[in-house]
Formats: C-alpha cells, structure tokens, sequence
C-alpha cells in the first residue's frame, strides 16, 4: 500500500462509487474515484456544484459510506467498520470543519471546542483528563487569536471568529487530519484570508494533513496540489 518514495499514504481512496436516490431512480455522484493524501499534505479538491467533492469528503470522514470500493486511514480500511468504531475514529483522528460553523449556541467558545471530549469521556474520566483538556482548548483558542473570546457565546462573535472556534473544535482531540468543506464560504474575504492563512499554518508549522474542498481555483492554489473532480471522477489539473 506505499507509494513510489515508499512512504504508506495517511489517506488512501480506491475506486469509490457512491450514488443517491432521486426521484424514481439513482443519481451516481462518485463513479469510481482513486484519491491519495500522504502524511503532512494538503490537497485542494475542486469542481463545480454537484460533482461530488462534498461527498467525497464525507466518505474520507466516515460519515458515509461508499457503495463500491474503499476507504483507507494510516494503513487501515476503514470504510467497512462497524457503526461504533467509525465514529470513535471521527471522534479521534479526524477533525471537520464546514462552511457551517455548526457551534452550539448555548455554550460560550470554550466549551464549544470542549464539546467532541465531552462525548468522549465518562464524567469520571473527566474528573482526570477535564484540567488537561481545558488547557489545551485555550491554548488554541489563543492561538487563533481568540484568547479574549473564551466566555462569548456565537452570537457575540463575528463569522471570522465562529469559524476560528470551530477549527480550534476541529483540533482539540489531536487528529492526523483535518477535512475542510468551503470553510471560508460564509465569509468576507479577508476573514478568509485569515482562516486560509490559519489553515496554512496549521500545515506547515504542525505538520497536520489537510483536505480542502473548494469550488474556488484562487482558495485550491493554497493548497501543495490541486485534485479535480469533474462528473464523479477525477480529472488531471
């Protein structure tokens, strides 16, 4: 399963199928999609509405899964686990942001970033690891710039600000990699600028591996290589 430097890609997609249903018959959205991601890369996945890129990543973050072919993380399918194991590995190595900020509006930035290790601990456990966790959040949270954010709920933060929130939510378990769907589609562009200027950096200073997907060639340029998906396959750029 390595490629030709001998290194096992992080992320490994082979012939991937994947279609809906639509009205009395079935809309194929994949047909067939080989993909690869190696460790510390960041690829830009780009194609119009409707040729599948959104779902691609959805497969690539278990929260689907394909009809015909297979799914690969660090050396391990993983399209095919039970529903349990799929979702202990979104909890663990895979973070996902979306154009959506999708924060819960109750919770202050904090505790919204918190929010995947509440699901992932026993409130005894928490008891232990809740101090740790805490740290590291805010730490991200300053990071991104938003040290004097911890206790706004969303409504008090601008769209730059929610979506910093949700990349930090993104991080804050320590996965190998980062899924991003149009991240900067609800924003201004000098926010985006500086969610793609984050994201960049997370790459390039952490090492993190990055999936974008983009419908925008000048955002995809960001990105070390460029993949586009047109009618469900790929096409070379």
């Amino acid at each position: 399963m390595t490629d030709a430097t001998g290194e096992e890609p992080l992320v490994r997609v082979r012939g991937v199928k994947k279609s809906y249903r639509s009205g009395g018959g079935r809309l194929e959205v994949l047909r067939g999609v080989d993909f690869d991601l190696e460790p510390g890369g960041f690829v830009a996945i780009i194609g119009q509405s409707g040729s599948g890129k959104s779902t691609l990543l959805h497969l690539m973050g278990l929260l689907d899964a394909p009809d015909a072919g297979e799914v690969w993380l660090a050396g391990r399918r993983v399209d095919d686990l039970p529903g349990s194991q799929r979702d202990r590995l979104r909890n663990t190595a895979i973070g996902m942001v979306f154009q959506a900020y999708h924060l819960l509006p109750e919770l202050t930035a904090l505790e919204n970033v918190l929010a995947p290790l509440y699901v992932r601990h026993s409130l005894r456990e928490w008891l232990t690891a809740g101090g740790a966790a805490r740290a590291r959040a805010r730490g991200l949270l300053e990071r991104f710039g938003l040290g004097g954010r911890l206790h706004h709920k969303p409504r008090q933060l601008s769209g730059g600000e929610m979506q910093r929130v949700a990349i930090a939510r993104a991080l804050v378990a320590g996965p190998q990699l980062l899924l991003a769907d149009e991240p900067t589609g609800n924003l201004d562009e000098e926010s985006g600028a500086g969610i793609l200027e984050a994201l960049s950096e997370l790459n390039r200073r952490d090492g993190l591996s990055i999936v974008l997907v983009t419908h925008d060639t000048a955002i995809a340029r960001r990105a070390d290589r460029i993949v586009r998906l047109a009618a469900g396959r790929v096409e070379a750029v």
